[in-house]
């Protein structure tokens, strides 16, 4: 079940290869995206000492969730995958100019997992023809339903 997708993602890089990661969180932090107070768009994954790192993840705390501890909206949080998985990525992103993007925020058994992207930016004249065919296909769907009625 997906919580939060982020789409800006989809529109500036052409995504290779996708990767599932659980998320080391604090408790407060599951409470909040639980009720859907959490924003992916700006963030990035980054390779750092040989681990994954989530940066720019923003958390809003809830009001009702612990008092007593201050909070850090957008900590950097580790992302945890196979150690063989890690080395994959870190070969690609070292070597080929790829790129690691957060696509999707779901539930998977109860346990809250991030989609990573492996990806290559778009340049603008891609942006603008993926821009013209969605806006073909939209055409095509609209006189389909129109010859329908």
């Amino acid at each position: 079940m997906s919580i939060t997708v982020n789409k800006k993602a989809l529109h500036d890089y052409f995504i290779e290869d996708r990767y599932e990661a659980g998320i080391v969180l604090e408790g407060w932090e599951v409470k909040a995206i639980r009720a859907g107070r959490m924003n992916i768009k700006e963030s990035y994954v980054i390779i750092r000492n040989g681990e994954i790192f989530l940066i720019g993840m923003h958390i809003t705390p809830l009001p009702t969730a612990s008092t007593h501890v201050s909070h850090d909206p957008t900590r950097t949080r580790k992302l945890l995958l196979h150690a063989n998985q890690i080395g994959k990525l870190i070969g690609k992103v070292e070597r080929a100019g790829y790129t690691l993007i957060p696509l999707d925020l779901h539930f998977q058994r109860g346990r809250i997992k991030l989609e990573v992207g492996l990806a290559k930016g778009k340049k603008q004249h891609d942006k603008r023809a993926d821009a013209q065919e969605q806006d073909a296909k939209r055409e095509a769907q609209r006189a389909m339903k129109e010859r329908q009625h």
